[in-house]
């Protein structure tokens, strides 16, 4: 027999895939880790995105309804004027506490600033963190996974001498930035809050970290058209507060009062998606090979 005739009779072994069980558990435990790894950030994105939407939504309204946009801030204002009002925040509690009398129990705080579509207060614009939010009435934990709250008892968005609005948000969530970042504002920053079409730029004065009993700094000052930002602190702690005060600036800067009414940013490219897809493919390649027997 030539060495032709031999080679020609040797068979080349058949190949199959059998599920392997280790490098299944191994890829399976590695895509757990991923996943887990990337969440606070995906989660992030979605609420950043859905946040962005009801800006947006929000936005459309107010540009079609101009004359319910003036009407709404008349009679926030009337709500301002009418105000008594006190604010308390608890000790070891995570959401502050407002209380307010007013003086025309026709102005009811829930229909004031009130937009059907969205329930959006006002805008809170701080580009000092990147923080582009919506702002709903009250400062129930439903509303503060949403966005901000504006706590009641304090004076509504709308500006005016002799007018403290105070509006609040939680830090350290682990699937939204909310103001997680508020420590890092500093005096002489700029915000902006958009309410119903009309922009009021402030300026920051004072930040302070304060025990939740010490509100004084929260009431009305006279002659003074005043904004706080309140947020927890230490983070997970919680015992006591951040406060970013700030004053109005006048007249609003063009290029504030364009920033306030242009379209939210889009979110970021969701680059987490693509470190998950590109695991997964990995791990998928991996399963498969490791899964390839010869069967003679």
């Amino acid at each position: 027999m030539t060495a032709g005739d031999a080679g020609r009779g040797r068979t080349t072994p058949a190949r199959r895939w059998r599920a392997p069980i280790a490098p299944l558990i191994i890829a399976l435990v590695a895509l757990i880790g991923l996943t887990i790894l990337v969440y606070p950030t995906a989660a992030a994105w979605f609420a950043q995105r859905e946040q962005s939407r009801l800006l947006g939504e929000a936005g459309e309204v107010t540009d079609a309804h101009a004359e319910r946009n003036a009407a709404s801030i008349a009679q926030a204002r009337e709500y301002n004027d009418a105000l008594r009002a006190g604010a308390r925040i608890e000790a070891n509690e995570r959401l502050p506490l407002g209380g307010g009398e007013i003086a025309d129990d026709a102005l009811d705080y829930r229909a004031v600033l009130d937009d059907d579509a969205t329930g959006v207060m006002t805008r809170v614009r701080i580009p000092r963190i990147d923080v582009d939010l919506p702002t709903f009435h009250g400062t129930s934990d439903e509303t503060l996974l949403r966005g901000l709250g504006h706590l009641e008892g304090t004076s509504l968005p709308v500006g005016g001498a002799g007018t403290h609005a105070v509006i609040t948000g939680h830090r350290g969530l682990a699937d939204a930035r909310m103001f997680t970042d508020l420590d890092r504002v500093r005096v002489d920053d700029t915000l902006t809050l958009t309410t119903f079409g009309e922009v009021l730029a402030y300026r920051v004065v004072s930040t302070t970290v304060v025990d939740p009993d010490q509100t004084e700094s929260l009431q009305a000052q006279e002659g003074r058209d005043l904004v706080t930002l309140v947020t927890c602190t230490p983070l997970g702690i919680n015992s006591q507060r951040i406060l970013v005060t700030a004053e109005r600036i006048f007249p609003t800067p063009k290029a504030d009062r364009e920033a306030g009414l242009a379209d939210p940013n889009a979110s970021d490219a969701p680059w987490w998606a693509a470190i998950l897809g590109g695991g997964a493919l990995i791990a998928g390649v991996y399963v498969w090979r490791s899964g390839i027997v010869s069967v003679r």
